[in-house]
């Protein structure tokens, strides 16, 4: 192993490291306090229009920095030159992103406090866009602990932040939706401004700049990853901008959808940044024309394996989780959080089968999947939402999720002429009946450890230890799977 490459694989376990100590951190102790604090109305009013202003995140970025981390890294000397372009193109598309959302929120009929509202997320999203780019600079430069660090900050400051308002009495009154929005503006300012200057350190600044030819050949480049970023995110995000607006208490389903999404993105953290680790080493294996398949196998199976144990145990432990994480509407959030969980599966294969397709290059198949992904998600949703409102939002996620996940399965196997594993399809039937099973006889167990409320618990902890040793029982993992995956690193 060369010595940037055991630069690359310590640098990224660290990088894992503080995201899997900070992220999860702040989803499941800071957010959902803030939720608890604020109320579902109020959090499903932010949680809507932070959807909102995520479906139009693509407009800020355009592929800007995928094109910019590969570019810096391959000719350092560009820095300099390329810096100052990009920036002003960036806030050239915030102009853009800022007066499209606003035209947008006029049309929806968003009153003045929601368009406030909605402005402030909408710079966030800019600031959080402005802080990728920067990054893809520093990453570019190998400079991998710093970006390490840069990657975790604003959540790190946004969790000092929040701590004081929420158990620090400084305000001296109920903590508002807007506080909350005010600490991100905060933590994602400072972080960008800070990020901004270690740039700034390593390149030769001169004066802010930009051609006509420059920004129409990155757009031209870029233009592929933002149409599938933007499809994506549409066909991801949608659900609770439509709950919020169809419904004549939309504001609190959205919160309820909320709550059973929370652990659902806190999950798919572990399948991003595993994305990010595969992009790289399919991209080189296809390059090299090394077949895939025995390594798109071992990472779905290190990826689908957990999301099976999530999936069917949210089902089965759904009021106690939620009880445990919430304080209000704990009957109707606990409907929604298995259906919402077992899209967890569904992404999992997204995640890898769509990484490998885009390490390939077959962005016109993907974004015809997203728009077909769109589709299906509105129709369902105009049906459903009226008749069984978030409930009927997450049987439309969850379906999404599930046949365009199928179908990138199906153009993968196309594509790269995958065979049908028929011995991993019975084990993973095998293995879905027996984490069933295990479920269900957790559930039987008596202990008195606890007091009756939380005697649930020990049962939770019995489930996850036993599915995990059927797991290699039923030969769904096994350490050379393991091995596998750290000898293609």
């Amino acid at each position: 192993m060369s010595v940037i490459q055991k630069k690359f694989v310590k640098n990224l376990a660290f990088l894992l490291f503080l995201n899997l100590l900070i992220k999860p951190f702040y989803v499941l102790i800071i957010d959902l306090n803030v939720q608890n604090a604020v109320h579902a109305k109020n959090f499903g009013l932010y949680f809507a229009l932070f959807n909102f202003s995520f479906v139009l995140n693509i407009i800020l970025d355009f592929g800007i920095t995928n094109f910019n981390n590969k570019n810096i890294a391959q000719n350092n000397h560009l820095l300099t030159k390329h810096f100052s372009s990009l920036v002003i193109l960036k806030l050239l598309l915030a102009l853009v992103y800022i007066l499209l959302a606003f035209v947008v929120g006029l049309v929806i009929q968003y009153d003045f406090r929601l368009m406030k509202l909605m402005l402030l997320l909408g710079f966030n999203q800019f600031l959080i866009s402005f802080i990728a780019y920067l990054r893809s600079n520093i990453a570019g430069l190998l400079l991998f602990w710093v970006d390490s660090i840069v990657s975790v900050l604003d959540r790190s400051i946004l969790i000092i932040i929040c701590c004081f308002l929420l158990w620090g009495n400084v305000l001296g009154r109920e903590l508002d939706i807007m506080d909350y929005v005010y600490a991100q503006t905060t933590a994602y300012s400072l972080t960008a401004i800070i990020a901004f200057f270690i740039v700034l350190s390593k390149t030769q600044f001169a004066k802010f700049k930009i051609t006509r030819a420059f920004a129409m050949m990155i757009f031209k480049k870029s233009f592929p990853f933002a149409v599938l970023g933007m499809l994506m995110a549409c066909y991801n995000r949608l659900d609770t901008v439509m709950v919020e607006r169809m419904l004549p208490d939309g504001a609190e389903q959205a919160g309820i959808y909320a709550q059973g999404f929370r652990l659902l993105d806190a999950a798919n953290m572990i399948s991003v940044l595993f994305a990010g680790l595969l992009l790289p080493i399919f991209s080189r294996m296809i390059k090299f024309k090394e077949s895939v398949e025995a390594l798109v196998k071992t990472a779905f199976i290190l990826l689908i394996t957990p999301g099976i144990v999530v999936a069917v145990g949210c089902w089965f432990y759904s009021t106690e989780l939620m009880s445990l994480l919430y304080k209000e509407n704990i009957e109707q959030a606990s409907v929604i959080f298995p259906i919402l969980m077992s899209c967890f599966v569904a992404t999992s294969t997204t995640y890898i089968f769509g990484t490998l397709l885009t390490a390939n290059g077959n962005l016109r198949e993907l974004n015809l999947m997203a728009a077909s992904g769109i589709l299906i998600n509105v129709t369902m949703n105009l049906f459903l939402i009226p008749r069984l409102q978030a409930e009927g939002s997450a049987i439309s996620s969850l379906t999404t999720q599930c046949l365009t996940a199928l179908i990138q399965v199906l153009i993968a196997q196309n594509v790269f002429r995958f065979k049908i594993n028929y011995r991993l399809l019975l084990t993973m039937i095998v293995f879905i009946m027996g984490v069933i099973l295990i479920n269900y006889f957790s559930l039987k167990i008596h202990l008195s450890l606890l007091s009756e409320k939380n005697r649930w618990m020990p049962n939770f902890v019995i489930m996850v230890a036993a599915c995990g040793i059927w797991a290699f029982v039923s030969r769904m993992l096994n350490i050379k799977s393991m091995v596998r995956i750290l000898k293609y690193r």
